[in-house]
């Protein structure tokens, strides 16, 4: 299974095409992208079950499924649809506060990811403490998956170190972040590919370890 040149087309398309009135146009071929791309989650969801405790068989792929259209009530950029699909796939669908995986859909920006998005100030101050304590843990979680700490994403960091902790602390640098997730990019060929599948179970395998360290700290 894999996603259809055609669905990558229509994604390109509407980067082109960003109005109510194109989408109405191509209505039919949005539901054929979008059905193509819930397939890929279904398929995803049920592979990733077998290896992690938190997902199981009966997560709905549409529950999983971010909406294509954008809120523009506080943006600049009034174009009313994303350019991407994407779906965040955790023991409750989208909506959990915790960690789970996230595909994103989009021609030439296509990856997988995993971990925890901006965590509340709780779960921030768990996962801190987490790697505070057993960092040895973190560094092993990141080296099964062939993964290491240089490759969490930086793109929310503070400058100065949190509240509690000093700055000559081994682990300061991630102790500085406040989302904790990896990537693992996609090529439009590797998305079109008939082993997209078994792609992406080999990602989540290896991003496994990590989330569960996720997990752990939320204990």
């Amino acid at each position: 299974m894999h996603i259809d040149k055609s669905t990558l087309f229509f994604l390109r398309e509407l980067q082109e095409n960003n109005s109510r009135e194109w989408f109405q146009d191509n209505k039919e071929r949005y539901e054929l992208a979008i059905g193509n791309f819930k397939n890929i989650v279904e398929e995803f969801i049920d592979k990733v079950s077998d290896f992690d405790p938190h997902i199981n068989r009966d997560i709905q792929a549409s529950k999983c499924l971010f909406r294509i259209y954008r809120d523009i009530r506080f943006s600049k950029d009034k174009t009313p649809y994303k350019t991407w699909f994407s779906a965040g796939i955790s023991i409750d669908g989208r909506k959990l506060d915790g960690p789970e995986y996230y595909i994103h859909l989009e021609p030439n920006k296509s990856f997988l990811a995993a971990g925890y998005w901006r965590p509340g100030k709780d779960h921030l101050e768990a996962i801190r403490q987490e790697i505070d304590y057993s960092s040895h843990e973190l560094h092993l979680a990141l080296e099964k998956g062939g993964w290491s700490p240089a490759d969490l994403s930086t793109e929310d960091k503070l400058k100065r170190p949190p509240v509690g902790y000093n700055l000559d602390h081994s682990d300061i640098e991630l102790l500085k972040l406040k989302s904790f997730i990896i990537y693992g990019k996609l090529s439009d060929e590797e998305v079109t590919g008939v082993d997209l599948i078994s792609k992406l179970t080999d990602i989540a395998t290896r991003m496994n370890p990590f989330k569960q360290f996720i997990h752990q700290a939320l204990v």
